[in-house]
């Protein structure tokens, strides 16, 4: 039964605070309706005895709350869903925004989902081929991961989702039906229209559901836009099968809109004046992401932040690596080179990458070359430190010839550009062509056959 009070005592920001409330729930949907009939909706935060504090979830600008009526509506924010979300775009608060017809809905899900049975949960195993050797070759993506980018200002990260988005698929299965849902979270205008327009462009558009919200969006629609995109994912994988790769931009803005909600409620607040809980909110996020037993379906997150400062310390980058499976590190020094994508393999890491390569999935001598291509960069990038400090001079033949590697490297292996789609065969071939510049007897981590089988034979 839903309930209307017209007993709304305050607004300050976005908080309402309704007096005289019997029987409201944490997350239920409130209406508040104006004299002219203008509806705005928002949903509860906190109860206490006969208070209620709402979240609006639009302005209050305009909003008089003598004539205001809130209606509580029984139920928490919900996202329609079927089938036909597929080739679509909507903004954070799942309305259409690409001109067409709202989603005829088989069924209306909460937001917030449910919590995965960590017994029902099934091992990620199964590679997934983003297209990218960086990524492919170095730091795996597995299927049901969650692998998370950090950027910086000014870096190329919306181009990288952009490109992962266009060209992700799942290699070896049995189940072909792969989706991508991709949310934008807080970003400009500008933004928008370049991931909109490069989805319509490139056809991926007919197989992703686009969720964007802008900067000039309340932020409380920031907080809940990766929750409708995860709650589309959800359908697509669980209901209708689906492997779903599921890329969230920017999860900075989303922490900056946690902050500014909790500096209005008042909060103790945290580290750099972030919420305590901040934590849990962001596990509320990546953790749904996984693969069950009994279903066909998967959900692949790969969540994109800026880290302020270019500061791994920094809370954001910091908590959301406790939570995920590792992360890809997008780095300054090489965007100066030219290097594209800008991905700085030393420091990245994917800790399920040792699961979704090998026979089978990749290559039998994918673990092997993964290994030597990350020795032989480090000993390169030292030696040309070296040779900065000490001069070439100082070097050995066989150190000279690290360098040359690392140089090459960069240029060949890691530097591909936005537009260019590697095959995982693609990838490995070309490290072994690399591995070419070093002599055979420095090739200590892989194993006698694949040096016999690949080394000098497949790179060409």
């Amino acid at each position: 039964m839903v309930k209307e009070y017209k007993s709304v005592t305050d607004v300050v920001g976005p908080l309402m605070m309704i007096q005289g409330v019997d029987g409201a729930k944490y997350n239920e949907l409130v209406e508040i309706e104006q004299a002219n009939g203008e509806i705005r909706k928002g949903k509860v935060l906190e109860v206490d005895r006969d208070y209620a504090l709402v979240q609006l979830f639009e302005s209050n600008r305009g909003l008089k709350i003598s004539s205001a009526k809130a209606r509580f509506l029984g139920r928490g924010l919900e996202l329609g869903v079927s089938g036909d979300l597929l080739g679509r775009s909507f903004n954070g608060m799942g309305n259409p925004i690409d001109g067409g017809e709202p989603i005829l809905a088989e069924k209306h899900s909460d937001i917030n989902g449910r919590p995965l049975n960590p017994f029902a949960r099934a091992y990620p195993n199964e590679f997934i081929q983003t297209g990218i050797s960086a990524i492919d070759g170095l730091n795996t993506l597995v299927r049901g991961q969650k692998l998370p980018v950090f950027s910086a200002s000014g870096l190329p990260h919306a181009e990288l989702a952009a490109q992962i988005a266009r060209q992700a698929t799942v290699l070896n299965s049995a189940n072909s039906d792969f989706a991508v849902v991709f949310a934008a979270v807080g970003i400009t205008h500008e933004e928008a229209d370049f991931f909109i327009s490069d989805f319509n462009r490139t056809g991926t558009i007919e197989r992703a559901a686009l969720f964007i919200n802008l900067a000039s969006d309340p932020a409380i629609e920031r907080i809940a836009t990766p929750r409708m995109a995860l709650t589309a994912a959800e359908y697509l994988a669980y209901d209708m099968g689906m492997h779903v790769l599921v890329i969230i931009t920017d999860i900075t803005n989303y922490a900056e809109a946690l902050r500014e909600v909790s500096a209005a409620r008042k909060e103790i607040p945290g580290r750099r004046g972030y919420p305590g809980y901040m934590y849990t909110d962001l596990a509320s996020i990546y953790e749904r992401a996984g693969k069950l037993k009994d279903s066909k379906g998967s959900i692949t997150q790969i969540p994109i932040l800026t880290m302020p400062e270019e500061d791994k310390a920094h809370p954001i980058p910091d908590l959301t690596g406790y939570i995920t499976e590792g992360q890809i590190i997008l780095s300054c020094e090489l965007h100066k080179k030219n290097c594209v994508p800008p991905i700085d393999v030393l420091p990245s890491l994917s800790r399920l990458k040792d699961k979704g390569i090998g026979v089978g999935k990749t290559r039998e001598d994918h673990a092997d070359t993964m290994n030597q291509l990350f020795a032989a960069y480090a000993t390169g990038k030292e030696n040309k430190e070296l040779s900065t400090i000490l001069g070439e001079a100082a070097l050995t033949e066989i150190d000279k010839k690290y360098a040359k590697f690392a140089d090459e490297f960069e240029k060949q292996y890691i530097s591909q550009g936005f537009e260019k789609n590697r095959s995982i065969e693609d990838t490995l071939n070309l490290g072994w062509k690399l591995l070419e510049i070093l002599p055979e007897s420095e090739l200590k981590r892989i194993r006698k056959e694949h040096i016999k089988k690949y080394y000098g034979a497949k790179s060409n």
